[in-house]
């Protein structure tokens, strides 16, 4: 698991959690961890946009900073995860390395943590979203039904403060009904909320997506959006952003989103019809079915600061695949 530290100042009145799984008021809080493993999740794509499917860890090389790394574990899709060896073969994920990507006792229960995805959905439930209310919590439940049997999911709402409606489950109901009694607030921030949501899932060990579900204008957070990308960043927690404004509306909000969610990894997708939110459900659920995820411990390098992650395909000698991924991350300790 790839755990990280993060110091982000908020000032006073910033979000805090409190009995009952809100979110309210409270001092600056200190986000601590450290980089001990890296995971990386990445798509290969055609030149069509068609997913690639199939390749090994033989097929790629992954640099950082232009220094070779040697992946630990290999997984595509929902599958579990494999150890690594030396020669390129695939074992189950067993031992240490299942320990250390799980942090828990027992090696089976540990390699489980890398089975399927964690997926935590944000949802703005602040007065902007009061037109489309029932419309996004129809869209939303939908998306939560055909998740892979694999996946967790976790529901967060938020306006100007974050609650949790349902804590990270694979029980499918669980989390419906805490989407049910969700209830429309006031102002919206965004990425207070965001920024929380991503210190929860930074202590989950293995795969996890961020979904944010928004109108759009944040006019309440305390946050800057680029530190809060650049915990995502840093965690490699690809965020995936359905704005259901008009991508012309509104558009310094619509640069922070494309902006977020291509340095994690991400899409940000414009859907104000109903029919357009679950469009844009389908295509992340069809990303998170074929994305790869490796996981690697950096070697040696002086760089303490930004480092360049580049994923290739070696064996792709005519350079047709397409590969989106997180560009890089911070490995500061402090």
């Amino acid at each position: 698991m790839l755990k990280r530290l993060v110091r982000c100042g908020m000032a006073a009145g910033a979000a805090a959690v409190v009995s009952g799984g809100v979110w309210l008021a409270a001092q600056e809080p200190v986000f601590k961890s450290k980089v001990d493993l890296v995971v990386l999740s990445f798509t290969v794509t055609d030149s069509k946009g068609k997913y690639i499917n199939g390749l090994k860890p033989a097929d790629f090389k992954i640099t950082e900073d232009g220094i070779q790394e040697k992946m630990a574990t290999f997984a595509e899709g929902n599958r579990p995860a494999m150890q690594v060896m030396a020669d390129g073969s695939l074992k189950p994920l067993t031992g240490a390395l299942a320990e250390a990507a799980g942090e828990k006792g027992a090696d089976s229960t540990a390699a489980d943590a890398f089975v399927g995805t964690n997926v935590f959905v944000l949802f703005d439930t602040s007065n902007f979203m009061y037109k489309g209310f029932v419309y996004a919590e129809d869209a939303i439940a939908d998306f939560i039904r055909g998740l892979d049997r694999a996946d967790s999911v976790a529901l967060y709402t938020f306006s100007r403060n974050l609650s949790r409606a349902s804590s990270l489950t694979h029980e499918r109901n669980e989390a419906l009904l805490g989407l049910r009694k969700s209830v429309a607030g006031d102002d919206t921030a965004l990425y207070n909320g965001l920024l929380l949501t991503l210190r929860d899932a930074a202590k989950v060990p293995g795969r996890k997506v961020v979904i944010v579900f928004s109108n759009g204008p944040d006019n309440a957070s305390m946050v800057a959006p680029d530190d809060v990308r650049a915990v995502a960043e840093d965690e490699g927690i690809p965020i995936y952003v359905i704005s259901t404004n008009d991508v012309n509306k509104d558009a310094i909000s619509s640069s922070v989103f494309r902006r977020i969610t291509s340095r994690t990894g991400g899409k940000a997708y414009w859907a104000k019809t109903w029919q357009k939110q679950v469009e844009a459900f389908e295509s992340i659920r069809e990303d998170l079915g074929n994305s790869y995820t490796v996981t690697y411990y950096p070697a040696p390098n002086p760089n303490e600061g930004f480092r360049k992650i580049d994923v290739q395909i070696v064996t792709d000698t005519g350079k047709r695949y397409r590969v989106r991924s997180r560009p890089g991350y911070r490995p500061k300790a402090y």
